[in-house]
């Protein structure tokens, strides 16, 4: 009868440990101190152990390549996040894999479940995956999360929130007293964030806002969005994102609707184009370069025993006024 191979279970009873901390030992050793992996790596030799592919690619100092989840390549937004990310992998003696998952959880899942086998560590860009898939992941490998929050994982976001305030402000002070928001994926913890900004503070400022969507976050959902608008009552609205906006501003156009004579229309993100418009698209914007190079730094002090760079930080965001905004009913 062929004897069963030894378990991480097996290696917990031979050294004294949890399971849970011999698993984190050959998945993640940087999160362990070099006596306890002394001590689970001599049990595993004694009894046999060998971890498993997922595990045992893991060793600070021999794989370095970091994997990079975007949730859509074709956006430009993530093209300034990918090449800082990229440049900063290279100053710190890293390769970047990069990998788009399609807006579908379920492709990021897989993704993740190949690349991160041999790889380091991983950034999720926007990731569209479930607080809990996120921790399990993070159990395997360092991550850092990218425009989304998961509690006990590193993340680096940019206050769009804060720059929807900014924009509901501004609509107000234009005059606009009914505004629309198009939303963006509905699984999307960062268009979460942005209609509950706009939200809140169109109440404090006595301004009926609407829910227009879920539209795909895409210049086609924007022009779904644009014909939704078509529909309703409002003078402005505000897009989840650049794409959106440029999407609605360009179907507008095409059916008659003057921007911003007949309404006024703010994206987010800043990206690549977004001044080209006509008009150009007033927008939020943050530094995503930041966000990529700051990522590979966190994942760089976690490999090496440097420390677990900032479990949370939030970079400021900021207005950028274009022509598609302009005063209500003129």
């Amino acid at each position: 009868m062929k004897q069963a191979r030894p378990t991480i279970y097996d290696v917990a009873r031979e050294c004294g440990l949890a399971a849970s901390t011999v698993s984190r030992t050959f998945s993640n050793p940087a999160r362990v101190s070099p006596a306890t992996r002394e001590l689970v790596q001599a049990a595993a030799d004694a009894i046999g152990y060998e971890p498993r592919p997922l595990a045992r690619a893991e060793a600070p100092g021999r794989i370095r390549v970091l994997t990079l989840v975007v949730t859509d390549i074709s956006n430009p937004y993530y093209a300034t996040v990918i090449k800082a990310a990229q440049s900063r992998a290279i100053e710190r003696n890293f390769t970047l894999a990069l990998t788009d998952s399609d807006e579908s959880a379920r492709l990021e899942a897989n993704n993740l479940r190949q690349l991160l086998a041999t790889t380091s560590g991983g950034i999720l860009a926007t990731s569209r995956l479930s607080d809990e898939a996120v921790r399990q992941i993070a159990d395997y490998r360092p991550l850092v999360m990218i425009n989304r929050q998961v509690e006990g994982v590193p993340s680096l976001v940019v206050d769009t929130a804060a720059g929807m305030r900014k924009a509901v402000r501004h609509l107000a002070v234009l005059g606009h007293r009914r505004i629309a928001y198009l939303s963006g994926p509905r699984n999307s913890w960062i268009n979460g964030q942005r209609w509950q900004a706009v939200r809140d503070e169109a109440s404090q400022l006595d301004i009926e806002v609407s829910f227009l969507g879920p539209f795909a976050p895409n210049r086609k959902g924007g022009e779904d969005a644009a014909d939704a608008l078509v529909l309703g009552k409002v003078s402005a609205a505000i897009g989840y994102n650049d794409l959106i906006a440029i999407g609605a501003l360009q179907r507008l156009r095409a059916t008659g609707v003057r921007v911003p004579d007949d309404l006024s229309l703010i994206g987010c993100d800043d990206i690549f184009g977004a001044d080209l418009t006509v008009p150009g698209l007033t927008t939020i914007a943050g530094p995503a370069d930041k966000l990529g190079s700051y990522a590979v730094d966190v994942l760089h002090a976690r490999l090496s025993g440097h420390g677990d760079g900032p479990g949370s930080l939030t970079l400021d965001s900021h207005m950028v006024i274009r022509g598609s905004t302009g005063p209500a009913g003129r």
